[in-house]
């Protein structure tokens, strides 16, 4: 058992401890002037329309930051201030504080009025605004007086905002329970989405998606919080990502009852409106697969897409179409159910014409992207499965018998779109 008065931190493996001068110390003050010189080369050759140019030197900017910051500043930013602005955030959302503070164009307004204007002490909304402040994400323009970022003008859009709300409510204690969970565990990796890190931390039998939705608001949020996920990522069917005309629509069926494009547990159907309002002449049959529940709530759809109801752990009933579509789908679950999954799709394949494409993450071995990683580990705490490497996408999709024919990577890796054949 561990030792109740060192929280368990005495069974840990034992190491010199290092000089404490050095959590008073930058991080890497050698690096400093490299960061600077990289940050006004790019920001010298930078445009609006250059995101290439943008992420670089984003990039280049928190490196800066890191290698300033003492270790003690590093510190107290992870345990106090970004968890405090994550509460002031969420709080201020739910009051509708920020659709308040975006009125007349974002003009600077007073502490008192915009409590009043949501109904909250203003005790409560200057502590709140006060630390938003102090990070950045809302600009002080006077004593008690605040106006919006570009970001917190954002805050307005469901999509943006909802995302605080459901993590902070429905999600987040299984990140703070994670080691405990861990520790009961052995520490060996979460493999059953069933009796995992957030079965553990909310007491529940349920999945993350049941958890959820039995505990609304949190389901419709979440399904919100995809949409800003989605928002502004690189689409396959774009030029230079994929080439659809050379690898899809030539040498397909162009018979008008021939299944072209399969799009399963499309939601309410995203991608496959994009394709076809981006090639509105393909030819063949373009079906939108998921939930009755979910299908239901489509609100506009091209009258070309066909809706069916389908699960995908059973036998997929539209056989031999050009190409089978799963986006996002196979990051939700643990390899074992994938297989299960991949098996449906595999056996309505038709030999030499089928392809699946499956648009998600493919982390490479080194450097990899920020945004995959953290959801790397969100994936693991709150469905036991994971954002997949190369490496695991081979050995996956090769159980399944499936082989890769190319993996098409846009930009910096955050998204990319696997082709497969049968072997």
């Amino acid at each position: 058992m561990a030792d109740k008065q060192t929280n368990g931190l005495a069974s840990r493996p034992k190491a010199q401890a290092p000089d404490p001068s050095i959590a008073l110390k930058p991080c890497d003050y050698d690096s400093v002037a490299d960061h600077v010189q990289k940050i006004n080369k790019l920001a010298s050759t930078i445009t609006p329309t250059d995101n290439a140019t943008r992420l670089e030197l984003a990039e280049a900017a928190r490196k800066l930051v890191r290698a300033l910051e003492h270790p003690r500043e590093t510190m107290i930013k992870h345990c106090w201030a970004q968890p405090a602005a994550m509460t002031a955030i969420t709080t201020l959302v739910e009051l509708g504080a920020f659709d308040v503070m975006s009125q007349d164009g974002g003009k600077p307004k007073k502490v008192a009025d915009i409590a009043k204007a949501v109904g909250a002490d203003p005790t409560l909304v200057a502590r709140l605004l006060r630390h938003l402040g102090a990070m950045g994400y809302v600009e002080e323009t006077d004593v008690d007086e605040y106006k919006p970022t570009n970001f917190t003008k954002s805050l307005c859009i469901p999509i943006i905002s909802a995302g605080y709300p459901v993590l902070s409510g429905g999600l987040l204690s299984a990140n703070n329970k994670f080691h405990e969970f861990m520790k009961k565990t052995n520490y060996k990796t979460p493999e059953d989405m069933s009796n995992g890190p957030l079965q553990y931390a909310y007491n529940t039998d349920k999945n993350m998606f049941e958890h959820l939705q039995a505990n609304q608001p949190y389901g419709d949020l979440f399904n919100l919080h995809m949409g800003g996920y989605s928002q502004g990522r690189a689409s396959w069917m774009d030029k230079g990502f994929f080439p659809v005309q050379e690898r899809l629509i030539e040498g397909a069926d162009t018979s008008k009852d021939a299944p072209f494009l399969v799009d399963i547990g499309g939601s309410i159907g995203h991608d496959i409106q994009e394709f076809l309002d981006k090639y509105p002449s393909v030819p063949g049959r373009l079906v939108l697969q998921d939930l009755g529940p979910v299908l239901s709530k489509i609100e506009k759809l091209d009258s070309r897409i066909e809706r069916m109801e389908y699960n995908f752990l059973t036998e997929q009933p539209v056989k031999g179409s050009r190409a089978y579509y799963m986006h996002s789908v196979l990051h939700d679950w643990p390899d074992v159910e994938c297989l299960k999954i991949l098996a449906r799709v595999k056996e309505a394949m038709k030999p030499g014409h089928s392809k699946l494409l499956i648009n998600e993450n493919v982390i490479p071995p080194r450097n990899a992207q920020w945004e995959a990683t953290g959801l790397d580990i969100l994936m693991m705490t709150y469905l036991a499965s994971k954002e997949r490497t190369e490496q695991d996408w081979r050995k996956l999709l090769g159980d399944a018998g499936l082989k890769i024919s190319n993996i098409w990577t846009y930009a910096n890796g955050v998204e990319s779109l696997i082709e497969c054949e049968l072997e």
